[in-house]
């Protein structure tokens, strides 16, 4: 079961970055294609042989407008010569045979097309394939610390687009260079078999052709980037505008927003206008070079043909050949800078498949390191980076069954605790013991089969209620399913949905209430049925009845469990065994809740002054 993470960011295409190491990155990707290097040596064979079609055609067609020419010419002899012409003597035979051979060529060069574009499609996808598959491993091997240092819209950036980039590339590209290379080069030597004199006349027009495709090309190409950069900006204003839109109101921000909007939209005009017209100059300027090649062409073509110097029919063929000339020189414009882009958006997903990932290494434990608590805290030392400590010397013993609140203002290092418990983040000193052995010796998964969290923040995904709350458990039955929400006080409200448990949870999981949606996380954590929980409380934003049934639920969930809940309601953890009170990474308190109030410290503090409004923890 799978489904599309309803937290995450958005990306937009822009402009790709040309590679750090052109070559070394190349050769990587070529790597991947190599097992199929018999399959790509067939496709450019299948290329070059369905471009030669292409070239060959237009002389071989010239051949039958020659045939006609000379017929008209051997009938206008007659006329001159008194004789009547009864029937334009024409060789209609021979300019069927080579219409047929044109038509044939033509029906080759398409097949060989089709048959090269069909393996170079399963070739990419396959490739492509195995690139995502490596990504997706790669991505639940990093650490934790690799999520928080990349933004979601960077990640999905990089597993979409640059994946799309690389797709489309090996898909079209490669085969498109040597296609294009062998065109420009076969027409060359068709040019030059017809007139070397021709072929310098067309020649004159290719250093204006360059101009158009190595410089105004890019600049286009630049503009369209821009455009699609200021694109991104304003969708994100537009989506952050109309997502917030009740705080937008209430703020009375309505005139400022229209503001950024305009002043955004304004740059996207400027950019967008500069973009298309620059783009829409391109073609004009190729066809008005085009045809000053075919003006010259023509002319002197005429002159040769009128002395006898070539025939009518090599002329019309080598019109066309100026026609192809110009095309491989504006394709091989654009694929050079296709193929950085593409090289730079594998350089982004190789960077993530060359992370470092999370180690198993087996920590060797003292004879004297041993508990017999469920978990114990023993000189535990930890930081997210060795220049800031967070927490130095922690200890603390959990028994069996125990229920420890964790309580303590922002930045104390309530959520560092749970990030270390789940073997997030790995301590840098000192041991954590679940059932007396160290957890850097147990397998993360082996770890957290025993673990189940319920977050303030509820994850769900799209899809049914019945599959988000499956998700505890595979292996769960359908009735086990039932028993859980009905466990979590989520069944009756479940089957008053009109789908009841087969109702589809959109995006952001909005066609529920917070509290309904806090309840089917909990109906997913009964499933899971696990020995030490973790909870997070999530009933500050809903209203009294659902926050009776979420804390109704939670108790019943944390019956002969060993349990650790991060508290913001203090008024809800006054029955918790163990209060653990922090402030900046370490322990300064700790007892339930009678002991604490009467110690009048700084729990009994946080305590009054949330209920006289002050303190929000």
């Amino acid at each position: 079961m799978s489904g599309p993470m309803n937290r995450g960011g958005h990306s937009t295409k822009g402009k790709v970055d040309k590679p750090k190491n052109f070559l070394k990155t190349t050769k990587r990707l070529m790597r991947y294609i190599s097992k199929k290097v018999y399959l790509i040596i067939l496709v450019f064979i299948l290329a070059i042989i369905s471009t030669v079609f292409q070239i060959r055609t237009p002389k071989i067609l010239g051949e039958a407008t020659t045939e006609i020419f000379k017929g008209l010419m051997v009938a206008k002899e007659q006329v001159l010569a008194g004789s009547k012409v009864d029937k334009i003597p024409i060789n209609f035979d021979k300019i069927w045979s080579i219409i047929l051979v044109v038509l044939g060529m033509y029906l080759a060069s398409a097949l060989f097309s089709l048959i090269q574009q069909f393996i170079m499609t399963r070739i990419s996808q396959n490739t492509v394939y195995q690139l995502r598959k490596e990504l997706k491993e790669k991505m639940s091997r990093v650490p934790i610390s690799y999520y928080d240092t990349h933004t979601n819209g960077d990640i999905m950036s990089r597993a979409i687009n640059d994946m799309d980039n690389i797709s489309s590339t090996l898909q079209q590209s490669l085969t498109q260079l040597v296609t294009s290379i062998v065109m420009f080069f076969g027409v060359l030597i068709m040019m030059l078999s017809i007139s070397w004199k021709l072929t310098l006349v067309a020649f004159i027009t290719v250093p204006l052709s360059l101009v158009v495709t190595m410089i105004i090309a890019p600049k286009s190409q630049r503009f369209f980037a821009n455009q699609q950069k200021t694109l991104g900006l304003l969708n994100n204003q537009i989506e952050e505008t109309y997502g917030a839109h009740t705080i937008v109101k209430s703020f009375n921000h309505e005139d400022e927003n229209i503001r950024m909007f305009e002043e955004q939209n304004e740059k996207l005009y400027q950019s967008g206008w500069k973009a298309q017209f620059i783009s829409a100059m391109i073609m004009p300027m190729m066809n008005f070079i085009k045809n000053i090649s075919y003006v010259f062409v023509a002319v002197i073509g005429g002159i040769q043909v009128a002395n006898g110097q070539i025939t009518i029919g090599n002329v019309q063929a080598f019109m066309q050949y100026t026609n192809q000339f110009a095309q491989p020189l504006g394709q091989m414009a654009n694929l050079i800078n296709t193929i950085q882009a593409t090289i730079a958006s594998a350089e982004r997903v190789f960077e993530v498949i060359d992370e470092n990932e999370m180690t198993d290494e087996q920590v060797i434990v003292s004879a004297d390191i041993s508990s017999d608590s469920e978990v114990s805290f023993q000189g535990v030392q930890f930081g997210y980076s060795p220049d800031s400590i967070l927490m130095n010397n922690f200890n603390l013993e959990v028994e069996k069954g125990q229920k420890v609140a964790i309580v303590g203002p922002t930045g104390a290092g309530k959520t560092t605790l749970i990030n270390l418990l789940e073997r997030f983040y790995d301590v840098t000193g000192g041991h954590i013991l679940y059932r007396n052995k160290d957890i850097r010796n147990l397998e993360r998964e082996e770890l957290r089969a025993d673990f189940s969290m319920v977050l303030q923040e509820t994850w769900l995904f799209t899809g049914t209620i019945f599959d988000n709350i499956k998700y505890g458990s595979e292996k769960a039955t359908e009735e086990d399913v039932y028993k859980a929400a009905r466990a979590a006080h989520a069944d009756e409200f479940i089957r008053r949905l009109p789908k009841g448990y087969e109702t589809i949870l959109n995006e952001e999981a909005s066609n529920i209430s917070q509290g309904q949606r806090q309840l089917v996380t909990i109906a997913r954590a009964f499933l899971a049925n696990p020995q030490v929980l973790i909870l997070d409380e999530a009933t500050s934003s809903v209203d009294t009845r659902t926050e009776v049934l979420i804390q109704q639920a939670m108790d019943e969930l944390l019956k002969n469990r060993t349990s650790f809940v991060v508290a913001h309601r203090l008024s809800t953890i006054r029955d918790a065994d163990n209060i653990i009170v922090m402030d900046q990474g370490s322990i300064i308190e700790t007892g339930n809740h009678n002991d604490l109030m009467k110690q009048n410290g700084f729990y009994a503090d946080l305590y009054n002054s949330q209920f006289s409004g002050e303190i929000a923890i």
